[in-house]
């Protein structure tokens, strides 16, 4: 089997790749109870592992998400997170997982619906944000609504999108701050390791799609991130904040490493083995906090490992989600809305698509 890598911050021919993938669920509807078919330079390996139920599991996913898509084409409920920018993009890229495109397949208008609500919520600055959300740590729902943008720009090659992509990767490249990372808002002071991965994968994504990033910044964001690893492999928060290690926040530091071009070396081996000693258990992280997040950012971290950290972490999680849907099909998280966990487990469950060039290998 051809393998698809790339393994330097430059910009990968994976678009054709994952164009050709998509073709032929592009010109007819997707049949959701198909599995997504890949082209034969895609890594299909993945594919095995899911499994029949698992792919029931992800159409009840995705049908939730679009029964609870807004008019506007937004999604997400509750007093804080309603209407998110970051809950709409999530839901866009689980979406895209499946083989949709904007307005193409089963899901397309779910798809083209979320891009135009994050385009019309795109300000001249380059800030994506609805109006309301600007005071709330915008820079989390910038760089998930930035990564979401990347991917659909990199399929439709859309002028629209392009432009509001653009201005909201130059708001990245400017925002960086001294130490090489981002925080809650775009502005050059402090930074955290849990929203600068969200931004070198924006910023990834982009450069996969054609648009220019400056390797200065990717370097220094990778300096930035390697000083963060703590000794037992995991990371620390902020640069110099001593509060140790958590796994959802360590998943994070390795999916920044990635994003920006590091596959090998002691940092990703040291990351991959604090990682497997949190190899998900059944009702051990039920509850724990950040618990999509974390997992969201974890199968990223082993489908990019490969070998067995993949073959040990995806049927766990897989079989750990499959026990935790909802009968409507959701998957409940009490931090954001169900939107988000639904969101956050179908990308995760459909990891083994390989679809979407930010996440292939």
């Amino acid at each position: 089997m051809l393998h698809v890598t790339c393994r330097t911050y430059s910009r990968p021919a994976l678009y054709g790749l994952s164009l050709l993938a998509l073709l032929g669920a592009l010109f007819a509807p997707v049949d959701s109870a198909a599995a997504p078919t890949v082209p034969r330079t895609v890594e299909t390996s993945g594919l095995e592992l899911i499994t029949p139920t698992t792919q029931q599991s992800i159409n009840r996913g995705l049908e939730f998400l679009a029964l609870n898509q807004n008019d506007d084409g937004s999604l997400g409920g509750g007093s804080y997170y309603r209407r998110h920018v970051a809950v709409t993009a999530l839901a866009g890229m689980a979406f895209l997982s499946a083989g949709n495109t904007p307005n193409r397949g089963k899901y397309g208008r779910n798809v083209e619906k979320a891009v135009q609500f994050i385009l019309a919520n795109t300000d001249p600055t380059g800030l994506i944000s609805t109006p309301d959300a600007r005071q709330q740590n915008p820079m989390y729902g910038h760089g998930f609504a930035a990564l979401f943008l990347a991917e659909a720009y990199g399929m439709t090659h859309r002028a629209d999108i392009r432009e509001k992509l653009k201005l909201a990767i130059n708001l990245i490249i400017n925002t960086q701050n001294k130490e090489g990372g981002w925080r809650y808002f775009p502005v050059r002071k402090e930074a955290d390791i849990s929203v600068t991965v969200c931004q070198i994968m924006a910023l990834r994504a982009a450069r996969n799609a054609g648009l220019y990033v400056p390797k200065s910044t990717v370097d220094l964001c990778t300096k930035y991130v390697k000083q963060c690893q703590n000794p037992d492999g995991g990371f620390n928060y902020q640069l110099l904040a001593a509060n140790g290690s958590l796994w959802p926040r360590s998943a994070a530091g390795l999916v920044a490493l990635y994003s920006a071009g590091i596959y090998e070396g002691r940092e990703i081996e040291r990351g991959l083995k604090y990682l497997t000693d949190h190899l998900p258990r059944g009702e051990v992280f039920r509850n724990e906090a950040f618990y999509f997040y974390g997992h969201y950012y974890a199968v990223q971290a082993m489908w990019h490992a490969g070998g067995n950290y993949w073959r040990q972490w995806y049927p766990a999680i897989r079989d750990e989600l499959l026990s935790r849907q909802a009968q409507n099909g959701s998957w409940s998280d009490m931090t954001v809305n169900s939107e988000y966990g639904t969101a956050m487990a179908c990308i995760v469950l459909q990891m083994p698509n390989n679809y979407l060039p930010i996440f292939q290998r």
